[in-house]
Parts: C-alpha cells; sequence; structure tokens
C-alpha cells in the first residue's frame, strides 16, 4: 500500500499542508502547473505587531503568465527578500517562548535561499528544512520526474500509476474537480483530508488565527507542535 499526494509548492504553508505531506509516502510539488499570481506560491501569512501580514518574494512575471509560465520556470527578482524575511520574523517572533531554538536554523536557511533563483527551490528547501524539524519521513519528488499526460485529472492519475500508488490523498477544494471513475478504473483509491477542528495553541499578536505559516506554531510551540497536529500523533 503506497499514498501518495500531489500539490503545488507553497512558501512556507500552514500547517494542513504538512499534515498532507506526513500523511504520504510520497508527496509530489505539481510545480508544472502553471504560476498563479496574488497566490500561496510565493507568500504566506505571519502573525504581527500590527496584524496579520503577508510576507511575499517577489517574482518575475513574463508576459501572460496565465498561459505561458510553470511554477518551476518562476524566478526571483532579487534576493533582497531574504534578509527583509527574516529581519520581518525576527521583529515579531523574538519574544515567542521557542524562536531561539529554530533562529540559527532558519537564519542560515535563508542565507541559503540567497544562492537560489528559482521559486520553486526555494519552497522545497523550506518544505524539506520543515520535514525535518517535524519528524516527517516522507520523500518529495517533483512532477517534472513523471511523464505528465493531457487532462487535469489524467495527469494526477499518470503520476500516480507511475508512483505505484495505491491511493491518492487530496484537498477537499478538488472534489469540485476530480473525475474520481479515472482513479478507480486504475485501481486508487481516493481519499480527502480534513482540515476541520484543529486545536488553537498560545499565540503571539492577538486574536488566534488557525491559517498562518507554520513558522507560528514552531516558535509558539516547540518541539509541542506536532501534538498540536492530526497526523504526527
Amino acid at each position: 500500500m503506497k499514498k501518495v499526494a500531489i500539490l503545488q509548492s507553497n512558501y512556507i504553508p500552514w500547517k494542513g499542508y504538512f499534515d498532507m505531506i506526513n500523511m504520504v509516502d510520497e508527496f509530489v510539488l505539481y510545480d508544472d502547473m502553471q504560476y498563479t499570481k496574488n497566490d500561496w506560491r510565493n507568500r504566506n501569512i505571519i502573525k504581527t505587531f500590527s496584524g496579520p501580514k503577508w510576507i511575499s518574494i517577489p517574482v518575475v512575471t513574463k508576459g501572460r503568465i496565465e498561459n505561458k509560465q510553470k511554477i518551476k520556470e518562476t524566478e526571483v527578482i532579487s534576493f533582497q527578500w531574504c534578509k527583509k524575511h527574516w529581519k520581518t520574523l525576527q521583529y515579531n517572533y523574538a519574544k515567542a517562548p521557542y524562536f531561539e531554538m529554530y533562529a540559527e536554523r532558519f537564519s542560515e536557511l535563508y542565507r541559503k535561499c540567497e544562492e537560489e533563483k528559482f521559486l520553486s527551490r526555494i519552497n522545497y528547501l523550506f518544505l524539506t528544512e520543515i520535514c525535518e524539524i517535524l519528524g516527517s519521513p516522507t520523500k518529495i519528488t517533483w512532477s517534472s520526474q513523471y511523464h505528465l499526460e493531457e487532462g487535469k485529472t489524467e495527469k494526477i492519475v499518470g503520476i500516480c500509476k507511475q508512483a505505484n500508488a495505491s491511493e491518492y490523498i487530496s484537498g477537499p477544494a478538488a472534489k469540485q474537480y476530480i473525475n474520481p471513475q479515472l482513479f478507480a478504473d486504475a485501481g486508487i483509491r481516493v481519499s480527502y483530508i480534513d482540515y476541520s477542528n484543529y486545536k488553537q495553541y498560545p499565540q503571539l499578536h492577538g486574536e488566534f488565527i488557525h491559517g498562518v505559516s507554520i513558522l507560528d506554531m514552531l516558535f509558539n510551540l516547540g518541539a509541542q507542535t506536532a501534538s498540536y497536529m492530526k497526523s504526527f500523533h
């Protein structure tokens, strides 16, 4: 039995993203898909003294990106964002109980990102580093390692078949476009992750918010982070 999930890479995503990674044996970064503006690919939300705030990686968009630019082709504009983001995290999370525990690790990660020009690679570095912190053993691969068929569901089924998957784990929003019959014909079970009923945890800066970057959990909870998630028990 092998479980697979396929999802576009996000920048320092929220806890639900990492629960999906940990629920499967192989997590495929679907970066052959088109890059979308104002999405989670290059930005995420943190809590600050002045409320929730987006931190975004500036990227190059070429012409009509809706038709031409894939996520894996998307390049950063400059590397100044690395120092800016790290300073923003330092300023807003310095008083979090476990910030110092991870400060050197993430400071080094941001320095490493200064050497990367592709957004996908930057996202991958954060994903693998955070998975290591959480203790997730999931193998992370790229859709470019697979032959992609034509058709939205056909692409996903094709990757699953090549990965020898017996079960495909998806986000709930995919119910709107997935054709379950194609999975059934391939002998692959489809399951959907449930993002409801996460426990609240102590947060800085006002009212509790679930949908923030997982860095918020790490800085506030440290090693207790896994106990507030769904798949790490």
